[in-house]
């Protein structure tokens, strides 16, 4: 597309600077001038070029992407990775086990990774720059991209799709690990979440249950089954809130609990007009989920 781009550009440009210098001249003939053809330029570059350039993006889009759009083979694929998109945010699930997290993404590295993608609600769009090309993600249908990373570290990703007025902040972190470093994750994410063991978090986990937090967010092992919003079973593991949108440190918490529309206006988690103390309890709750 680049290049193409590049091609067209070039050639208007060109244009623009020929019609400069021919101002008032005469002996400068060019294709439908020499051969008597009416408007000559115009069925050269209004139709001939953008019928060339037309018919080979057609070709190279609709032709070679298509092919690499085609379902990954699974005898050369390692593991699968189920990626629902949310507004604003990412549900990661990994088949064959339990768990289901948000907005990071774990995957060894030198790996074949299968990302099966749809949504929830709108079209999002799945993109790790670094790590392969862009793939839509539409209600009712599953589609598939192949992550591949030689070597550890973090690939930003991000929906390119608009989907809403957060469409810009619906970011999210791939961590591609040594493979023992993700089996150490893995194994410790499958687990239920960790029982609360101050006076505070176990107020915190009381308020989670009883009010309105349980029926919108998942925490394994306990009666919150909810998938509105993004999992929390190991929230205090991960490094950032609001996919990407601010770190995952106790007062950025405990602001977020409090006021979520101040930080990211749109998002669906309501304003549930908790007290300082009420906070408090779920942030030293939330805190200590590792």
């Amino acid at each position: 597309m680049l290049a193409a781009s590049v091609v067209v550009f070039a050639g208007a440009v060109g244009l623009l600077v020929v019609a400069y210098l021919r101002r008032g001249v005469r002996g400068l003939p060019f294709f439908g001038e020499r051969e008597s053809v009416p408007e000559g330029m115009v069925l050269v570059f209004g139709i001939g070029v953008p019928l060339v350039a037309l018919v080979a993006l057609f070709g190279v889009s609709d032709v070679y992407l298509v092919k690499q759009t085609s379902p990954p083979n699974p005898s050369t694929t390692a593991m699968t990775i189920n990626v629902i998109g949310h507004q604003y945010w990412w549900e990661m699930r990994y088949p064959g086990t339990p768990v289901i997290t948000a907005n990071e993404l774990h995957m060894p590295v030198d790996t074949r990774v299968n990302i099966v993608a749809t949504s929830a609600d709108v079209i999002h769009s799945f993109w790790v720059p670094a790590l392969n090309r862009k793939i839509d993600m539409v209600p009712g249908r599953r589609n598939r991209v192949l992550l591949y990373a030689n070597q550890p570290g973090e690939y930003r990703g991000q929906c390119s799709q608009f989907c809403g007025m957060q469409h810009a902040h619906m970011a999210m972190i791939v961590f591609a690990q040594r493979p023992a470093q993700y089996r150490a994750w893995l194994a410790n994410e499958e687990r239920s979440a960790m029982t609360p063991t101050t006076a505070a978090a176990r107020a915190g986990e009381r308020d989670f249950m009883n009010d309105q937090c349980a029926s919108c967010h998942y925490i394994a092992g306990t009666p919150a089954q909810g998938f509105i919003g993004p999992a929390l079973t190991h929230l205090a593991d991960r490094t950032t809130l609001g996919a990407n949108e601010i770190p995952n440190r106790p007062a950025w918490l405990a602001a977020w609990i409090r006021n979520p529309q101040a930080i990211k206006p749109g998002v669906r988690m309501p304003d549930l007009g908790l007290g300082d103390n009420a906070i408090g309890q779920l942030v030293a709750y939330l805190d200590g989920l590792h």
